[in-house]
């Protein structure tokens, strides 16, 4: 890859299921498979032609700050904090440090093979014509999945909270967008939306260009049980 690429995490979550259920550090700084979930995150990242990484964090959890200001990177790391009332909302706050051009957000509990991430990530910085390029899984293991759509060139064409036929995809919450996004995303918010899902579908009603590629398999870390899970999953990705 020649060109560079700015990343985003939102880390804003206050992780409530997992604090229902006795987990009492933090998400973002929660082990899996011997790394914490926001290390691993900008250790991909980093590895992946990153320009800058950008994270967003609530304004309670200062352990959070704390750990992020002693990580040394040769990538920049830009931190925001700030306590927001939804994953779009962090979105359209991490927009006004973002800059120009291409960009990668996610969640900070993703997640996803290394080597597909890689090839996601090259796929989109390569093609200049690729306007957004999203992760889509047929592994649907989801409380509340977002079932998406998509044509036999795989662009998207719908984004949805129950399975229309046929339906063979979720949303693994991954986004590569460019920032000509950014107007539709204020009007989103202007609007009074809120969570990603409705961002993501008023990218299609303003005929924004989606690409879909599939991961084998992406896994959230939303419970207790999710840790080993998800640390079982990586382990399997090695061998």
């Amino acid at each position: 890859m020649t060109n560079g690429i700015n990343y985003a995490i939102i880390a804003a979550g206050d992780g409530s299921r997992l604090v229902k259920e006795g987990i009492t550090t933090p998400k973002p700084l929660i082990e899996v498979n011997g790394e914490k979930l926001i290390e691993r995150l900008i250790r991909i990242f980093s590895s992946n032609n990153a320009k800058s990484i950008n994270i967003i964090i609530n304004d309670y959890m200062t352990e959070v700050e704390d750990y992020l200001k002693k990580t040394q990177q040769t990538v920049p790391i830009n931190v925001i904090v700030k306590s927001t009332k939804s994953s779009m909302h962090s979105f359209y706050e991490l927009s006004k440090i973002l800059g120009r051009g291409k960009f990668c957000l996610t969640t900070v509990d993703t997640i996803f093979p290394e080597k597909e991430f890689g090839e996601f990530i090259k796929g989109f910085v390569d093609n200049e014509n690729l306007s957004g390029y999203f992760a889509i899984t047929d592994f649907i293991e989801d409380e509340s999945p977002l079932y998406v759509d998509v044509n036999d060139d795989m662009y998207v064409t719908g984004f949805y909270d129950s399975a229309p036929d046929n339906a063979r995809y979720i949303s693994g919450g991954i986004y590569c967008l460019n920032s000509d996004c950014f107007s539709i995303l204020k009007n989103s918010i202007d609007s009074g939306k809120a969570r990603m899902r409705n961002f993501q579908r008023a990218l299609i009603e303003n005929k924004y260009e989606i690409k879909g590629y599939p991961f084998t398999k992406i896994v959230d870390v939303d419970h207790a049980e999710d840790i080993e899970t998800a640390s079982m999953f990586l382990k399997s990705c090695i061998l």
